[in-house]
C-alpha cells in the first residue's frame, strides 16, 4: 500500500479491486509477463470511460480509492475462467498471460463465481531472465529483499503501476496511455534499491495483510524513459 494512506482511510467502507489471472495446468504464464499484464490491467480499468464521470463503475472506483486500495488476485482455468469472463470486467493479454480486472467490491461482497476461486497456488516462474527495459517503459522496481508469491506480486505492481498513473502529469499521462501504458517488472539490484527508495519517485508500501510485514517498501515506479 502507498506512504500516504492514513487512519482516516481505515474508517471508511472498504472495497477490493478482483484480478483473476488464468492459469491453465499445462500452459502457465510466466512470472513476468503476469506482473506486467496485471499491471496493465489496473491501469485499463482506471482509465475505461465506465470508470470515469458517469459510468456504471465510476461509483465503485471512487469508494475504493477513497478507502485503501486493496487489490487480490485470485487464479482460474477452464469453466473457472469461462465464468469469470462473463462477470462485468475486462481482460487484458501479455506476452501470453491473460488478467481480467473486475469493477471494486466490498470486502465481503465478493461475487460467488469470484469468492470460489482460490487465492493460493499463483507461484510462477520464468523460463528466461526478462529482457532489457523497452525505450518508453515505465519501470516497476521490486524489492529484492523480499520473497511474495507470484500472486501477491501481481497486486504490487498493480499498486506501483496505480501511484505512477497519480503521480503523472497530464501530459505524460495522455502519451503513455496512448502508447498502450508500455511497462516492465524487474528486481532492483541490490546495490541499488536504497536510493531508489529514497529517490522522490512513487513507493509501494504494504500494509502487511498478507505474507510480507506491514510498512514493507515493495515497488519502486519510474516514469516511463524516453530519449
Amino acid at each position: 500500500m502507498s506512504s500516504d494512506e492514513t487512519d482516516v482511510r481505515d474508517e471508511k467502507p472498504q472495497f477490493v479491486l478482483p484480478l483473476v489471472v488464468r492459469i491453465e495446468r499445462d500452459a502457465p504464464p510466466a512470472r513476468t509477463d503476469a506482473l506486467e499484464t496485471a499491471a496493465r490491467a489496473v491501469l485499463e480499468i482506471l482509465t475505461d470511460e465506465r470508470s470515469t464521470g458517469e459510468g456504471e463503475w465510476a461509483r465503485a472506483m471512487d469508494d475504493w480509492q477513497d478507502a485503501r486500495i486493496r487489490k487480490v488476485v485470485r487464479r482460474a482455468r477452464g469453466a473457472e475462467w469461462r465464468r469469470a469472463c462473463a462477470l462485468p470486467g475486462l481482460t487484458v493479454t501479455g506476452a501470453e498471460a491473460e488478467v481480467r480486472v473486475f469493477p471494486p467490491v466490498p470486502l465481503d461482497g465478493w461475487p460467488k463465481d469470484l469468492a470460489r476461486l482460490q487465492v493460493s497456488g499463483t507461484d510462477l516462474d520464468d523460463p528466461a531472465a526478462p529482457g532489457p527495459v523497452p525505450e518508453g517503459a515505465a519501470v516497476l522496481w521490486f524489492n529484492p529483499d523480499l520473497d511474495m508469491s507470484a500472486g501477491k506480486s501481481m497486486a504490487q505492481a498493480g499498486h506501483g503501476a496505480q501511484l505512477l498513473w497519480w503521480a503523472m502529469p497530464d501530459t505524460g499521462r495522455k502519451a503513455w496511455r496512448e502508447a498502450g501504458f508500455p511497462l516492465a517488472v524487474r528486481t532492483a539490484p541490490a546495490a541499488d534499491w536504497p536510493a531508489l527508495t529514497t529517490s522522490g519517485l512513487p513507493v509501494v508500501r504494504d500494509a502487511g495483510f498478507t505474507e510480507i510485514a506491514p510498512g514493507s517498501a515493495t515497488v519502486v515506479s519510474a516514469f516511463p524513459r524516453t530519449g
